[in-house]
């Protein structure tokens, strides 16, 4: 996969510009949605979950266009560790990658993808307006790990745009029991897909004999399925 690299300046961010990466399906089997691909908090664009997941997305005809928010692209740049950056600061960051997208695909319905904090900021994006054809959440992060008083779901109600929850049986951050309770307030249509034995990342057990690659195909395929019924 041969993926175009796209610069996006950035305001009030720490860096001026952050880098997306741009992957097209061969001519011909493009899809009408294009994706807009978000990292969780520990790994940017470039980690094996995001570009295979990428990969297989593309496989099955979607744009994919993946990107490192600012605090990442400044990691990826000086070798440093830093920890996120402040939900606005995320949010704007994510908007500007939206707009550049939107932008190169004018008039295409656009998915927010995102794993765990990539999916939380997509979604606080639909909650103030941002107009999106729906969300696919990779390990959404409904609470910290250890903390299951503490959830995140206060937006649901105002989220109207369908859904799809692809959560790990042995994900230390999303609660099942709870996260089932927490989509009763969901606006929109909604729907959990429990991935069978797999944590935050979707590493499943040992017994299961899978490979990440193969947990890869099988989330891109469950992606494919949900959208037939929306």
């Amino acid at each position: 996969m041969s993926a175009i690299s796209i610069r996006i300046p950035l305001v009030g961010a720490c860096v001026p510009w952050t880098t997306a990466l741009l992957d097209e399906p061969q001519a011909g089997t493009a899809r009408a949605p294009v994706l807009l691909l978000a990292h969780g908090a520990g790994l940017g664009m470039d980690s094996p979950f995001m570009e295979g997941i990428a990969g297989a997305l593309v496989a099955r005809g979607f744009v994919v266009m993946r990107f490192n928010y600012a605090y990442q692209e400044a990691i990826a740049t000086s070798g440093r560790r830093r920890p996120p950056e402040k939900k606005e600061v995320l949010m704007a960051t994510h908007l500007a990658a939206h707009d550049v997208l939107s932008k190169r695909f004018p008039g295409r319905p656009i998915l927010f993808a995102g794993k765990s904090m990539g999916s939380r900021m997509g979604s606080y994006l639909v909650e103030a307006g941002l107009p999106c054809a729906g969300l696919i959440m990779f390990g959404y992060p409904l609470h910290p790990a250890g903390k299951p008083t503490k959830l995140r779901q206060e937006h649901f109600p105002k989220l109207l745009v369908p859904a799809l929850f692809l959560q790990g049986t042995r994900d230390p951050l999303a609660d099942l029991t709870l996260l089932q309770r927490a989509l009763l307030t969901y606006g929109g249509a909604s729907m959990l897909d429990i991935v069978e034995g797999a944590n935050h990342d979707f590493k499943t057990l040992a017994s299961q004999k899978q490979t990440p690659e193969q947990v890869r195909e099988d989330l891109a395929d469950r992606v494919l399925k949900w959208l037939e019924t929306v």
